[in-house]
């Protein structure tokens, strides 16, 4: 038991005091944090003694702007001149780079600077940042039941990043009527690098508000937009307006022809009208003959109903005498 404990102690006094070929060795410098035209990018640092490094220039899109392979000195140091900044361009534009030195033989280490190219170098106390815009369009309604399509947009510098939308969307979420969130990380679809879109179908009416959380080499943006759910969509909508046109329109001839048999109707009270009045006088004609007509029967009649009283008087008369 004693031999096994001094032995465990004899084999960790020999490792603590044998040098540790693999304690990482990298250090990467820049002479400056912000550049110009024609000023040139100066990488130095240390590595281990004569070792292969490579040396990568990203632009704030992501995509290398510059590749090139080193050698350290005997002594593991390294000072070397990159690149010189050119005019910009589409592709070297102004913005936030990234210079990345990655070791061969320390199995794959690396380290990185944030670099910033610009128009002038006045910037040289301010911190070297990268901002990263995000930017939602979605429909501002849509029908309950039927899918829209919702694009997001990233940009570093005015330029479109990203590559992999669940990493760089991982927490983007829909917010519900309800108050339910619902993960969307793992439905985007790239259209182009920096342009996704993702298909939702709203199963509720409201507004949905989609909020879309993007993180690139260790900065967050946010951006979020705003959907109304009806229980249609506005074609469906469209349709039935055009429908109630349709009867609307025939309606309106409708009672074009009943004004037209209005008219005709008026022409016909009119003409009735006339007619009654004609009559009415005709009537009263009438009625003022019969009345002359009926004094001069009386006229007539009286003397004969005279007559035959007198002759009704006289035979009375006689046959009274008679008896």
């Amino acid at each position: 038991m004693k031999f096994k404990i001094l032995f465990s102690t004899l084999i960790i006094l020999l490792l603590t005091n044998v040098p540790n070929s693999f304690a990482e060795e990298l250090e990467l410098f820049t002479t400056s944090n912000v550049y110009s035209p024609e000023q040139y990018l100066q990488v130095y640092g240390k590595g281990l003694p004569e070792e292969n490094l490579i040396i990568r220039v990203f632009a704030p899109d992501e995509t290398i702007a510059k590749f090139d392979q080193i050698t350290t000195n005997f002594d593991g140091t390294f000072n070397y001149a990159l690149l010189t900044w050119p005019e910009p361009s589409t592709d070297f534009p102004y913005g936030t780079y990234t210079v990345e030195l990655i070791s061969t033989e320390q199995n794959g280490v690396s380290k990185k600077i944030d670099v910033k190219f610009s128009s002038t170098t006045e910037l040289l106390d301010i911190p070297v940042e990268r901002f990263v815009n995000t930017l939602v369009f979605a429909p501002e309604t849509a029908a309950k039941g039927q899918p829209i399509r919702v694009f997001v947009q990233t940009t570093s510098d005015g330029l479109l990043i990203g590559n992999e939308p669940s990493k760089l969307l991982g927490t983007t979420h829909v917010h519900l009527p309800s108050g339910v969130s619902v993960p969307l990380s793992n439905s985007f679809k790239t259209l182009h690098q920096g342009l996704y879109y993702v298909d939702y179908t709203p199963i509720e009416e409201g507004t949905h508000v989609f909020h879309v959380v993007a993180f690139s080499q260790g900065t967050t943006s946010h951006g979020s937009a705003a959907t109304t759910v009806l229980s249609q969509d506005l074609g469906g909508i469209s349709d039935q307006i055009v429908k109630l046109n349709s009867v609307l329109d025939q309606t309106s001839a409708e009672l074009e022809i009943l004004k037209s048999e209005i008219s005709g109707f008026d022409t016909t009270l009119e003409y009735a009208s006339t007619q009654i009045d004609e009559n009415i006088g005709t009537f009263a004609l009438s009625a003022k003959s019969i009345s002359e007509s009926s004094a001069q029967l009386n006229a007539l009649l009286l003397p004969i109903i005279a007559s035959v009283g007198l002759i009704v008087a006289l035979q009375i008369a006689i046959l009274a005498r008679r008896r």
